[in-house]
């Protein structure tokens, strides 16, 4: 399938690369901007599993390079963005690399190291699995990411701040959202646009995060577990089967971007060019430099051609094996 044919099945993924976007996420948060303004007194910013950058990328834009354009400020008073992923990404304008595990305590030292002390205004996560399509497995694997990114979250974002993570919607939904209510009184499940219908993917907007009193960062997963049973019983498993009839918990869900825009199940037409010309397909903006898949390629290139090389051949109806010699005949 060609770059053309997805150009016209995907709009957002056409808008993206015209408009310089690493991928087509990047509308998915400019879209929760638009509905939550996130953005507003934002100076330190930090993006987790930020690779391919499309999310840093959105965070340059819209707040480092303004404050860098403006006569007003200066360099001591630009934003600081930090990205972080275990994989390596090209550099962005405006944002602080780190190659490191947002499991990891260390990695949320070395964040505060570059705000000089401080602490994020904001926190956003658009990481997620390799989905296998069963959705409550999906679900539960994106759960558990977005728990172990509120590990380094309660390190590294400063009361008041916003966290912001991408979700799979399923039967658990009202335990992940009881769990992110314990660290931010405002929690809203967001749908953009730009995300298609037929994926039961949405995100998490957490505004004004207040731990608990006297909350202690060693005590998270201990503190969380207590929200999957009533009182915190140790007798039950985590889920969230005890919040439903009598204890239901109503989520707020919302729809975000202008629903009059384009819609992402939908397919359309490529544009022609003012001179009448077809439309000519653009290379995505940066392919990943160093891909998590690309060793699984290597391998399976060589594995094929070992096999290719003791494939047996016929010839006049005998079965050669490459390499092996043939002695010719003539007869008398």
């Amino acid at each position: 399938m060609g770059k053309a044919s997805k150009d016209k099945r995907d709009i957002y993924y056409r808008k993206a690369k015209e408009e310089g976007w690493r991928a087509r996420s990047a509308f998915k948060l400019l879209q929760i901007d638009e509905e939550f303004d996130i953005f507003r007194g934002v100076k330190r910013a930090v993006d987790l599993c930020a690779a391919p950058g499309s999310w840093s990328q959105v965070l340059s834009r819209k707040l480092y390079v303004p404050a860098k354009s403006s006569t007003e400020s200066r360099d001591g008073d630009l934003p600081l963005i930090v990205a972080i992923d275990l994989q390596p990404m090209a550099p962005i304008d405006g944002v602080i690399q780190v190659q490191g595990d947002i499991t990891n305590a260390r990695t949320a030292e070395v964040v505060i190291k570059h705000f000089d002390g401080c602490k994020a205004d904001l926190v956003v996560c658009d990481g997620a699995p390799d989905v296998t399509g069963l959705h409550d497995m999906d679900e539960f694997v994106q759960s558990q990411l977005i728990l172990a990114a509120l590990t380094i979250v309660t390190h590294v974002l400063r009361v008041g701040g916003k966290f912001v993570a991408k979700i799979f919607r399923g039967k658990d939904t009202s335990l992940l959202y009881s769990q992110l209510k314990l660290f931010f009184p405002y929690v809203t499940f967001a749908k953009p646009k730009s995300s298609r219908n037929s994926s039961i993917e949405a995100f998490a907007v957490c505004e004004n995060y207040s731990p608990p009193e006297g909350f202690n960062q060693k005590d998270l997963y201990h503190l969380l577990e207590k929200v999957g049973t009533p009182c915190g019983s140790d007798n039950l498993d985590c889920s969230s089967g005890w919040l439903e009839g009598a204890n239901k918990v109503y989520i707020p869900f919302l729809a975000c971007g202008d629903l009059n825009g384009y819609d992402s199940d939908r397919s359309y037409p490529l544009p022609s060019s003012a001179d009448g010309s077809s439309y000519q397909s653009l290379d995505p903006v940066q392919p990943p430099i160093a891909p998590p898949y690309k060793t699984a390629i290597e391998l399976k290139k060589a594995s094929s051609h070992v096999i290719n090389c003791f494939t047996p051949v016929m010839i006049s109806g005998s079965r050669i094996s490459p390499g092996s010699h043939l002695q010719s005949t003539t007869s008398s």
